[in-house]
């Protein structure tokens, strides 16, 4: 174990403050501060706030994982950061703290993907990715399937959503049935009282001439809302248990069978799942069900694995200083939309293949600093 690479990776793409530090597959530390309550009043996650809290949280974060793990500064093997996609303002902290610390300490920076992240945390608990690895990636800003050959060096988008995630509709009908916010956790402890088959709402893309990887949940969220408004009209009770059971059904019915069967189509058998949503335990649960009845392993993280944390980031960065892929230069900086196709930002002239010069370099070769604008900030 102490031939493995020790890293630190810091994780502020939205309103949490993660650093966990990691050795080879090993979890040392995994600390979090947390802005949702700051958020809750105003219903959703306001960037300026993040940036601010993430600001006043790093260092005490740091040095808290630091802490925890046992170990100095000075002993790590490289830094790990995410660097996008996620809120502009709040990455430019995570960026900018990590290239102080690497730079004061000597050690490599590596600009990692968030989404390829949520893949590699599955490592820290289930050991080693298998290679391709199908990866079901859920939450409030994303929901995508993605192949993966090589998590450091080719990600393959097979589909994404084509207007509101399904944390986003999770969170949106939320806030309809006057519950709070964040969104999930509430639907998934009410529906576990409800019944699922009380209302038969639609499931986005799934007929035959649909794109069969994509996901579509505007649609459902449209019909959730209009559901509970006609019964608010005619003065009726609002049977919310019902309402989240039969939502949830319908969110998770198309996540999993869009991924089993990309699964099957891609001669691939196995499925990970992951992000904030994968800790939602319908979800988990009908993907067991439906995983085992088609003959595909099903690898999802604990629930504390699968929201953002810096412990996804120090994973990946390790299986980059371990597999020897390109440092990220001292310039890099925030990219509010970067690409899964690109696991991580090496430095100009570095290849993103194979870490000696070979494979696709960084397909964004402007400066990503000039983009970072005030449209961008509050988008």
């Amino acid at each position: 174990m102490a031939d493995e690479p020790l890293v630190l990776g810091i994780e502020t793409s939205c309103d949490e403050t993660g650093v966990g530090i990691v050795r080879g597959h090993t979890l040392l530390a995994d600390a979090i501060a947390s802005s949702v309550d700051e958020h809750a009043r105003f219903g959703g996650v306001v960037p300026e706030v993040a940036s601010r809290a993430h600001l006043e949280a790093m260092v005490p974060t740091i040095e808290r994982a630091l802490k925890e793990a046992g170990v100095a500064a000075s002993d790590l093997d490289g830094i790990a950061v995410t660097s996008g996609p996620g809120l502009a303002g709040a990455l430019l902290v995570g960026v900018s703290a990590a290239k102080a610390y690497a730079y004061a300490l000597g050690k490599p920076l590596y600009g990692v993907n968030h989404l390829a992240s949520h893949i590699c945390v599955d490592q820290l608990e289930h050991g080693p990715l298998p290679e391709p690895t199908m990866a079901l990636l859920v939450s409030g800003g994303h929901s995508s399937l993605l192949l993966a050959p090589d998590i450091t060096s080719d990600v393959r988008p097979l589909g994404a959503t084509i207007d509101d995630a399904a944390g986003e509709a999770f969170d949106k009908i939320a806030r309809v049935l006057q519950l709070g916010f964040p969104g999930g956790p509430v639907i998934d402890r009410l529906a576990r009282e409800g019944d699922p088959k009380a209302i038969a709402f639609p499931r986005g893309l799934t007929g035959p001439r649909d794109a069969p990887y994509d996901f579509s949940f505007s649609g459902l969220k449209t019909s959730v809302a209009r559901w509970i408004e006609a019964k608010r009209k005619a003065g009726e009770d609002v049977p919310v248990r019902d309402v989240a059971a039969s939502f949830q059904e319908a969110v998770v019915d198309v996540l999993t069978r869009k991924a089993v069967r990309a699964c099957k189509d891609e001669g691939v058998d196995h499925l990970m799942i992951g992000g904030g949503v994968a800790a939602n335990s319908r979800l988990r649960a009908l993907a067991a069900e439906r995983c085992e009845r088609a003959g595909i392993r099903l690898r999802v993280p604990r629930p504390g694995l699968c929201t953002d944390n810096g412990a996804m980031v120090a994973a990946l960065g390790a299986e980059m200083v371990k597999r020897n892929r390109a440092p990220s230069d001292w310039d890099l900086s925030a990219d509010s939309s970067l690409p899964v196709t690109e696991p991580h930002v090496p430095g100009r002239g570095h290849g993103g293949g194979d870490g000696h010069g070979h494979g696709h370099g960084h397909a964004h070769s402007h400066d990503h600093v000039h983009e970072i604008s005030k449209d961008n900030l509050y988008s």
